[in-house]
């Protein structure tokens, strides 16, 4: 047997998984009465969104003591990354000004 065989042999028990849903069935098939003379169009079925997903919970708005918390926490960390960023950015200035140095050195003047 090929691996793929052993694999369904191995989860037979999930062949539901990988179906998607079955459209509804008609409890009884509706013969057409005597006054519709014209056929009406079908609607097709829609398969709904697979897999489907549970909404998520509702949560209750936050308190403003929860809120001022959460804010200041979030302007601690803007304030740190805003520290780390400066710092980078001296960094780059100061790699810029070593290369421009070395290529005036080399004769490629920039100008």
């Amino acid at each position: 047997m090929y691996p793929w065989h052993r694999r369904m042999r191995r989860f037979r028990w999930r062949w539901w998984y990988f179906m998607p849903p079955m459209p509804p069935m008609p409890s009884q098939p509706q013969q057409p009465s005597q006054q519709q003379s014209y056929q009406q169009p079908q609607q097709p079925y829609y398969y709904p969104p697979y897999p489907y997903y549970m909404p998520p919970p509702f949560m209750p708005p936050l308190t403003p003591e929860q809120e001022l918390e959460m804010l200041e926490e979030y302007r601690r960390d803007l304030e740190e990354e805003l520290e780390d960023l400066r710092e980078e950015l001296k960094s780059v200035e100061e790699r810029i000004k070593e290369l421009k140095k070395l290529l005036e050195e080399r004769g490629y003047g920039t100008s």
